[in-house]
């Protein structure tokens, strides 16, 4: 699995090589190792979100996992009926997403960021051990990642659109 841990040290995207070795084991497909290594908190950017976690409770820390111009994000109002409704505001920006799950929310702050190149890309890997596992990486790193057999995040086709034009 030294590929798989190469290639996430050399994006520095690895905390701890050593202990990253050890939970690995040999032969797992590299993208459950990916998962296994964000929920043992040893991703750099890596979060686990747990079932039940509704995105107006998770909308801070992940906004400071992006960094950038996502940390002077702020949530105005939240209303839950007939569904949940955030109300926002970003710079000069405010709109109200509508966000009926962690996928959503990511998806609406990775679109609102998309031209801000300070702020990191969240990147949703997919479910392990009952939680949601995501990744904020460097946007210059999308490109390389997505060309990676282990990074297949779930939101890989909205990722493509975050990529830096050269």
């Amino acid at each position: 699995m030294a590929s798989l841990l190469d290639a996430l040290d050399r994006e520095r995207l690895l905390k701890d090589s050593a202990a990253a070795s050890g939970l690995v084991p040999k032969g797992e497909p590299p993208h459950v190792s990916l998962l296994r290594l964000c929920d043992a908190g040893l991703l750099v950017g890596g979060l686990t979100v747990g079932y039940g976690v509704r995105p107006d409770e998770l909308v801070g820390p992940l906004a400071a996992a992006m960094g950038g111009a996502a940390r002077r994000f702020k949530v105005v109002d939240v209303r839950e009926r007939p569904a949940l409704e955030l109300h926002v505001a970003a710079g000069d920006v405010t709109e109200r997403w509508e966000v009926e799950d962690v996928p959503a929310l990511v998806h609406n702050l990775n679109d609102l960021y998309r031209d801000a190149a300070d702020v990191r890309a969240v990147a949703v890997l997919g479910e392990w051990e009952d939680s949601l596992q995501l990744l904020c990486v460097e946007r210059r790193a999308l490109g390389r990642l997505l060309r990676q057999s282990f990074f297949a995040p779930i939101n890989a086709r909205g990722l493509q659109d975050l990529i830096p034009s050269r």
